[in-house]
C-alpha cells in the first residue's frame, strides 16, 4: 500500500495523490509511505526513486541493525519500532532528502499513523519541511519504546511482590523471560541513541537550531529510556539474587531436617544393630523385660536429643 501526504508551494497540504504528480506539480515537501509493499510497489525504489542498491537492499533484506548513512543527496535511515505483544524489534526504513522523506516497511505502525495524525493536526508546523515530518516519526517510534518499558517495569514489580518459596521455580522462568526480552530491547535503543548522536552533529543533514532542539529532545528520551532499561536490568539481577538466596534456605532446612532425623536415628539403629546380631550368649535376651527396656531406653535417647535441638534452638528454623 502506498500513502502520499505533501504541502505543494500553494501552501495546500494534499492526501494520497498519485506518485506521477511529485513530478507534475511543485512540493515544498512531500511524503511517501510504503507500507506492507508487494513486488512491484518496493520496485519503485529503484525504477521510480532511484536510490542507491546498497539501500534497496537493506531495505529488502530485513533486520538490519539501526543505522544512518549518507549517499549524494539524501540520507538513509534504519529505524526499530517495538512490537509491543511480542516485544520484537520491526525494521522501518527512512529516506530523508532535499525536500522529501519516504518510509519503507513490511509491517503496519502505529507510531507512523500517529505520526501523520500529528502532522494533519497542526497546520502551523507544515512549514516546518520535511525535516520536521522526519522528526515526527523519529518521535514516534521513539516514544512507543515507553510503553513496552513500563509494562516489563510493572511485571518486574510483581514478580518481587509474590516472591516466595512456593514460587520461586515460576518467579526464576519469569525473571529469565523479561532478562531476554530486555536484552531485546537493548539491542534496538542503544543503536537508536547513537543513530540520533549522528544526526545532532551531522554536517551532512545541516540541521537549524530549532530543529537541532527537537532531535535532541528524542535524544534526550532515548538517554531516559536507556537509564529504565538498565535500572530494570539490575532489579533482574537483585530478583535473581533473592530467588537463589530463597533456593539456598530451602536447601539448608532440608539438609538441616535430615541432619536431625539422621542425628536421632543413628544412636537408636546401634542398639537395635547390638541386639539384632545372633550371639549364642547375650544375656540380655532372657530377660523377662528386655524387650519393654530396649524400647524406654530408645524413646528416652530420641526424646532427649529432640529436647537438645530445641534448647539449641535448631527446631526453631524450620519455622517460615
Amino acid at each position: 500500500m502506498i500513502r502520499t501526504m505533501g504541502l505543494t508551494v500553494e501552501n495546500k497540504l494534499l492526501f494520497d495523490f498519485p506518485l506521477e504528480d511529485i513530478h507534475t506539480r511543485q512540493f515544498k515537501w512531500y511524503w511517501v509511505d510504503l507500507e506492507q509493499p508487494n513486488e512491484e510497489e518496493a520496485s519503485l525504489l529503484h525504477s521510480f526513486f532511484q536510490f542507491h542498491p546498497l539501500t534497496i537492499e537493506d531495505c529488502l533484506n530485513r533486520l538490519q541493525r539501526p543505522k544512518l548513512d549518507f549517499y549524494d543527496d539524501y540520507a538513509f535511515f534504519v529505524l526499530h519500532t517495538i512490537n509491543p505483544e511480542t516485544i520484537k524489534a520491526e525494521e522501518i526504513n527512512l529516506y530523508l532528502g532535499k525536500n522529501y522523506v519516504i518510509t519503507f516497511h513490511y509491517t503496519a505502525v502505529q507510531g507512523l499513523e500517529n505520526a501523520r495524525e500529528r502532522i494533519i493536526q497542526n497546520p502551523g508546523k507544515w512549514k516546518k519541511g520535511h525535516v520536521f515530518v522526519a522528526h515526527q516519526i523519529i518521535d514516534k517510534i521513539v516514544d512507543d519504546y515507553f510503553p513496552v518499558l513500563h509494562k516489563i517495569e510493572d511485571h518486574l514489580d510483581d514478580i518481587e511482590d509474590t516472591l516466595a518459596p512456593s514460587t520461586v521455580h515460576l518467579s526464576m522462568d519469569s525473571v529469565f523471560e523479561v532478562r531476554s526480552n530486555l536484552l531485546r530491547l537493548r539491542r534496538t535503543i542503544l543503536p537508536m541513541h547513537e543513530l540520533l548522536h549522528r544526526v545532532i552533529n551531522s554536517e551532512r543533514i545541516k540541521l537549524s537550531a530549532n530543529e537541532q532542539a527537537y532531535f535532541s529532545d528524542i535524544y534526550d528520551n532515548l538517554l531516559r529510556l536507556g537509564d529504565i532499561l538498565e535500572s530494570n536490568r539490575e532489579l533482574t539481577t537483585d530478583i535473581r539474587d533473592s530467588q537463589l538466596s530463597i533456593n539456598s534456605n530451602q536447601m539448608n532446612r532440608i539438609m538441616m531436617i535430615l541432619t536431625i532425623v539422621s542425628s536421632v536415628f543413628i544412636p537408636l539403629t546401634f542398639i537395635a544393630g547390638v541386639y539384632g546380631m545372633n550371639f549364642e550368649f547375650m544375656p540380655e535376651l532372657t530377660w523377662r523385660y528386655g524387650y519393654i527396656i530396649v524400647l524406654i531406653v530408645m524413646l528416652v535417647i530420641g526424646t532427649s536429643m529432640l529436647a537438645l535441638f530445641k534448647y539449641k534452638g535448631w527446631l526453631g528454623m524450620f519455622k517460615s
